[in-house]
């Protein structure tokens, strides 16, 4: 989405009035039937969080696991995305030359353990989101690296000075992953929240009992009056499919919020009929095909290449989506998204030709030349029944076709995470974990290592920086275009790093649970402050 003076008013004006103007929260979600408050909620979460802290993490575990616990200071308005409204914020302005951002936070906003919110608990969240201490891992830092400056000059509100105008600056505050934390808390010990909890949001912790479920129970001094409408809830962790929806039939859960495949939709379809909800919704999220650039013969263009242009992108679109979540062929951006690059256009670049004959006979001479001709190495990738096992074992199939041999090895979130971020891998299946389609969000995965750590490859690439920077302080829709497609172009010529798939979202709920919203991407509407239960 494009910042511009016009949207960031609209999102000043609607915090506006609904931090000041006296909306009561109820007002927002009840909708036109009436809401039954109380009850206990159980859902189902297909992977356990490796940690709590959002700020260091890029998989959804963490969000569905932390989120309710927490605020951020703005957020996406779910019933009209991607518009932006207020979480902490209660309004905000924005300079015109996009220099300064100026947050005014409700009041009486209480932590968990009874401290006063203020902004000094934004700026030390914000700085450790931006700067982080020794010890403390920031997945977000490049995306802040634009803040110059954080000033309170009281306690309700924040500004933030920048170094240059950035594009996506307010896509950028309404991150989910930016939970708000205590200053207080940070000040005693920087990585704290990594093990422990202590937020502002709607639902208090409980417990976390390792390998069976999270639980929460509602915050009765959410400065959000009325909400939530739960009194309890547990998320529990189901990591085998079947398990999920055989719970999920039996009513042992009544939603699971990340998504099924087709095929099981079909079959809850036939077995629940007219009690099972269903929503679907293309997805901002997509599996790449990571090369350790670090490990030989990957530090060789031609093997990367070579491995890249073997994959039938177009055919598997058309298996793997009858049988997984994988659908959308599309490059950094997603596919059918106002900045996405055509399929006229994709279809040039490395990797996704339409005739995988000629392809593959590329493939193999570029091995041959290379010196790799009879290839073997370990596909690193994590042990989720959908999509990774599938997209998994068609990579062994497409690599075996220019004769390299694979052994497709799977492990748990914890462990998979563990060996991308040391680099103890050869190449991978890594996952590209967006909230919106802003261009921004989507390439900051490709820049230089060195920049951010999310670059499973390991690459340093100052072209592909230079081509960021370029885009990032661009706001002439047409001229950022340009920078876009070069940027992709670069990073499938030198082929460290490539999707693979995107996503289809299928959601599956009982009828009985109201409230929760719909989206694009699984990482967003997991506060659960407007769930409620029609029992």
């Amino acid at each position: 989405m494009k910042i511009t003076r016009r949207t960031a008013l609209k999102g000043t004006a609607g915090a506006f009035a609904l931090g000041l103007g006296g909306v009561h929260w109820d007002m927002r979600h009840a909708g036109a039937q009436a809401v039954k408050r109380g009850g206990h909620f159980n859902f189902a979460i297909s992977a356990e969080t490796p940690q709590y802290d959002p700020h260091g993490s890029d998989t959804y575990a963490t969000l569905h696991f932390s989120a309710p616990f927490y605020s951020t200071l703005l957020r996406y308005n779910l019933a009209k995305f991607p518009e932006v409204e207020g979480d902490l914020a209660a309004s905000w302005t924005v300079a015109p030359d996009l220099m300064s951002y100026t947050f005014k936070l409700h009041p009486n906003v209480k932590f968990h353990d009874g401290q006063t919110l203020t902004s000094a608990d934004v700026k030390a969240t914000y700085d450790r989101l931006r700067n982080p201490p020794q010890g403390v891992v920031s997945t977000r830092r490049a995306t802040f690296s634009d803040i110059a400056s954080i000033e309170t000059p009281d306690a309700s509100t924040v500004v933030f000075k920048m170094k240059a105008a950035n594009s996506s600056m307010l896509d950028h505050f309404a991150s989910p992953w930016n939970t708000v934390y205590s200053a207080k808390d940070l000040a005693e010990n920087a990585a704290g929240p990594r093990s422990k909890i202590n937020g502002t949001g709607p639902f208090t912790f409980v417990e976390h009992v390792k390998g069976s479920h999270v639980s929460g129970k509602r915050n009765e001094n959410y400065f959000k009056k009325g909400l939530p409408y739960l009194e309890t809830y547990r998320g529990i962790f189901t990591l085998q499919a079947a398990a999920m929806l055989n719970a999920l039939q039996g009513g042992q859960v009544l939603a699971e919020f990340r998504g099924v495949s087709p095929a099981e939709r079909d079959r809850m379809v036939a077995a629940m009929g007219d009690r099972l909800r269903v929503e679907e919704s293309s997805w901002t999220l997509n599996l790449l095909v990571a090369f350790n650039v670090e490990k030989k013969p990957f530090d060789d263009v031609r093997v990367r290449k070579a491995l890249l242009m073997a994959i039938d992108r177009w055919g598997g679109s058309r298996g793997l989506s009858r049988i997984s979540t994988l659908r959308s062929v599309g490059g950094v951006v997603r596919p059918g998204s106002p900045l996405a690059t055509p399929e006229a256009e994709l279809a040039k670049l490395p990797g996704f030709s339409k005739d995988i004959k000629k392809a593959r006979e590329e493939a193999r001479k570029l091995l041959k030349d290379a010196g790799h001709e009879n290839l073997k190495f370990t596909l690193w990738n994590r042990n989720l029944a959908m999509p990774y096992t599938p997209a998994g074992v068609f990579l062994v199939d497409q690599w075996r076709q220019i004769g390299v041999t694979v052994d497709h090895k799977q492990s748990d979130t914890g462990p998979y995470i563990a060996a991308m971020r040391s680099g103890n891998y050869e190449v991978a299946i890594d996952f590209s974990n967006l909230f919106n389609d802003d261009p921004t969000l989507a390439m900051t995965k490709f820049l230089s290592h060195s920049k951010n750590p999310l670059n499973m490859s390991r690459a340093n690439d100052e072209e592909i920086d230079k081509l960021y920077e370029l885009q990032l302080r661009e706001r002439d829709v047409e001229k950022r275009k340009v920078h876009i497609r070069a940027l992709e172009k670069r990073l499938f010529d030198q082929a460290y790093q490539q999707p693979l798939l995107w996503w289809h979202r299928i959601v599956l709920s009982h009828k009985t649970v109201m409230g929760w919203q719909m989206s694009p991407s699984h990482n967003l509407g997991a506060q659960l402050e407007g769930v409620w239960l029609n029992t």
